[in-house]
């Protein structure tokens, strides 16, 4: 657990100085709050959701994106998120909603004007998103995307992460993109371990727009990923938060009322009648260099619940921060948001403890099975070998104290 915060920092410096966080996991919310439970009629009535300048864009965005990854009943869901405000929509070729946003736009071509639409793909090359977006844009329905991610930067070639960013080629290919008007602005998602580096190289290269990046609110001051984020910040790129811790509250219930207890925790919550997820939302929002947060949403009650959290946002204040960070790390999440690979390189492994965790995040709490399993199968034999790695050391050096003694058979069980 990290040393008590004096009470002279001010927000933004705690912000930057908190060791340990789990953000929000509002992607996976099973209840609503008192605040979310609104009938249809009263949600249609419901204003846009408060906006933000996305970084030197100009543009001003929806504090919630909706992340349509792997969305069953989507038409319902993006037509709910719509009422509810949002205005800011995520897919990608990967994520099989495209189509289906497709055709929500053909049946309501009204709404095209009133989103900020995104889509992503995974070029071998820069070059190669010229011919990626047409295909983006027929799956689509539209002539034109707001935001062209290239998707999971890193993930497919660290090398590509750190050289791409400030390459001449991925720089004359987002100017192409832009001028033939099929995409307004282009960018990177990306979580991976080096992420500090590949968001600093983006910022040395200061052409990319967005950058969309797994994120804790919670940073040290000094570490490399919040230095990265002042300097994209400071170059006016766009930031929006995604990856937001999973865990045990997933199911309140068989897990001993985890909600129920961190509300008991955080009398904030109650004073204010947010849930737990709605109030990690707002410790996100918190940092103005966020202009977004982009979380899957499920059902209604979970976009309800965290349209009301957006609807509401107000800044917390530096002790809310600490209950409510103490409070869910209490209660042992399993997804690191923060996760830059120092449990792997503590433990003495070359296992990739951050991935397997995150893998198991998504069969165990995101309902996304095959999806893990097929992420899991193509790690090398020696990203999944655990056997000899020291899980107490790798515990001590997480940013979220995972426990990873507890998490890796699980990682086994479910997903080998």
């Amino acid at each position: 657990m990290s040393e008590p915060i004096p009470a002279s920092v001010n927000r933004r410096d705690f912000l930057q100085t908190g060791a340990l966080a789990a953000a929000a996991t509002a992607a996976i919310a099973p209840n609503a709050s008192a605040l979310a439970s609104q009938d249809a009629p009263k949600a249609a009535e419901g204003p846009i959701l408060p906006k933000r300048k996305l970084g030197k864009t100009g543009v001003d965005v929806t504090i919630l994106n909706l992340g349509t990854w792997r969305s069953s009943g989507l038409q319902t869901i993006v037509r709910a998120a719509y009422t509810n405000g949002v205005r800011m929509y995520d897919t990608a070729k990967s994520y099989g909603s495209e189509p289906g946003i497709g055709k929500w736009l053909t049946d309501m071509p009204e709404v095209r004007k009133e989103i900020f639409l995104v889509t992503k793909d995974t070029p071998r090359s820069p070059k190669e998103l010229i011919n990626q977006l047409d295909l983006r844009l027929a799956d689509l329905k539209t002539d034109h995307v707001d935001l062209f991610f290239i998707h999971a930067l890193g993930d497919h070639g660290v090398d590509q992460g750190l050289e791409w960013p400030k390459s001449k080629e991925f720089k004359e290919t987002a100017e192409a993109l832009k001028k033939s008007g099929k995409a307004k602005f282009v960018g990177f998602s990306t979580h991976h371990a080096r992420r500090a580096e590949i968001i600093q190289a983006a910022a040395d290269g200061g052409f990319v727009d967005v950058i969309m990046l797994q994120y804790t609110p919670w940073l040290d001051k000094d570490a490399p990923l919040n230095r990265a984020l002042d300097d994209c910040y400071k170059k006016g790129i766009g930031l929006i938060s995604m990856k937001q811790v999973a865990g045990q509250f997933a199911d309140n219930n068989a897990k001993g009322g985890v909600l129920d207890e961190v509300t008991r925790k955080v009398p904030m919550l109650k004073e204010r009648g947010l849930t737990p997820y709605q109030g990690l939302l707002h410790a996100i929002w918190t940092d103005e260099r966020i202009s977004a947060a982009c979380v899957s949403m499920r059902n209604l009650d979970q976009v309800k619940e965290n349209s009301a959290a957006a609807r509401t946002f107000k800044p917390l204040q530096d002790a809310e921060i600490r209950q409510l960070r103490d409070a869910v790390l209490a209660h042992g999440p399993t997804l690191c948001a923060d996760c830059d690979g120092r449990c792997a390189h503590a433990a003495g492994t070359k296992a990739a403890l951050g991935d397997l965790t995150r893998f198991l995040t998504y069969h165990e709490f995101h309902g996304d099975r095959e999806h893990a399993r097929n992420e899991y199968a193509k790690l090398t034999a020696e990203a999944r070998d655990w056997k000899d790695a020291d899980l107490i050391a790798a515990r001590e050096a997480c940013p979220n104290r995972l426990n990873f003694a507890e998490l890796m058979p699980k990682v086994d069980e479910f997903l080998a």
